[in-house]
């Protein structure tokens, strides 16, 4: 009997650290696990994030189906094959302010000097008294510049323009196909003569309406809807032979943050075909984001020590930022970056 209980409690020795790691997981990110000291007041320097607001300008052309029949019949050249460009109208930059949580440090309460701390959505940040009044902050409540609740879905916009006309969802356009395709005997050449026999036709006719030359008599407004519909129609034949465009403006919306020892950055890339893209999408051609610090002259030291409680905050370097496409400068700017400027202190004061 006292063998039969001597083995039982080795074994359940045996499961007992299993059962214990099981129940306590060790913690797979380290900062999951920290806990800031009670009773301190604990603060973050601040950094400087970079929001870019991109629109560009996507057309789309599309290839007419007797587009090599162009010159042949209208005298005139036209594209062969459908095609895409993309072309950046406009940039903007914000620059926003946000906690640097890899500089985090603490102050006792009792200090009568907490003035320089401003508490926001990410927690007090050393920002002195004003800083935060005029500038954006990048997670701010309820802040102009809070792009937080719109990370959850695509920010890429799109407005459609077609130019020319659609004719591919123009009824006309396919009344025009189907009553060129009933004959099957016609080759494309046929199909491509008839439609710029046509194209001359109704020119002729709005010059006649025009210059009265016709046997019809228009007046007024019947004469503007009759050149109207004129027009309308050579439109669509004319876009057989010399295809049409569609123009999409496009808005994204692109985030950088600098790092103290990179001033080169992608900023965004643009591709022929699909516009506007992430910087991290090779198939788009780069743009690039470059930050240059002025100097900050340095202190002479005073030669003593200081043994008291102080404050930590920052100074930012003023860079001079640009904007280009590998060749052009497309934006050029001033802008203050608290990560390439200096980080300084001053003395706190106890209570007595």
């Amino acid at each position: 009997m006292n063998k039969f209980r001597f083995i039982l409690i080795a074994a359940a020795a045996l499961l007992l650290p299993a059962v214990n790691n099981y129940a306590q997981p060790e913690t797979a990110d380290a900062s999951f696990g920290i806990v800031d000291p009670v009773g301190k007041l604990v603060y973050c320097l601040p950094s400087t994030s970079i929001v870019l607001e991109v629109e560009a300008e996507k057309t789309t052309f599309y290839a007419g189906p007797y587009a090599r029949y162009a010159s042949k019949y209208l005298g005139v050249e036209a594209k062969q094959k459908d095609g895409a460009t993309t072309e950046v109208t406009a940039i903007k930059v914000i620059p926003c302010l946000e906690a640097d949580q890899s500089a985090r440090y603490t102050i006792d309460p009792a200090n009568n000097s907490t003035a320089f701390l401003q508490l926001t959505a990410q927690g007090l940040i050393s920002t002195g008294s004003n800083v935060g009044v005029a500038s954006d902050w990048r997670f701010a409540v309820g802040g102009k510049a809070d792009f937080s609740d719109k990370g959850v879905t695509s920010n890429l916009t799109s407005e459609s323009t077609t130019l020319y006309r659609n004719v591919k969802n123009s009824a006309n356009y396919n009344k025009v196909a189907i009553q060129q395709n009933m004959v099957v005997t016609k080759s494309l050449d046929e199909r491509a003569k008839e439609a710029a026999n046509m194209i001359f036709d109704l020119r002729k006719k709005r010059f006649e309406i025009i210059t009265g030359d016709t046997d019809a008599s228009y007046t007024g407004e019947a004469m503007g809807a009759a050149l109207e519909e004129i027009t309308r129609l050579e439109k669509e034949y004319l876009s057989m032979f010399i295809g049409y465009s569609e123009t999409q403006t496009q808005k994204m919306r692109y985030d950088i943050v600098p790092e103290a020892d990179k001033t080169m950055y992608i900023a965004f890339r643009v591709s022929q075909s699909a516009g506007l893209v992430p910087a991290d999408d090779m198939t788009g051609k780069p743009y690039m984001l470059n930050l240059v610090p002025q100097p900050i002259g340095e202190v002479p030291e005073s030669g003593r020590k200081y043994k008291g409680e102080v404050a930590h905050y920052r100074i930012p370097a003023i860079c001079d930022l640009k904007i280009t496409d590998g060749v052009n400068v497309l934006l050029q700017n001033r802008i203050p970056v608290y990560q390439f400027g200096v980080e300084s202190s001053f003395p706190l004061k106890s209570r007595k």
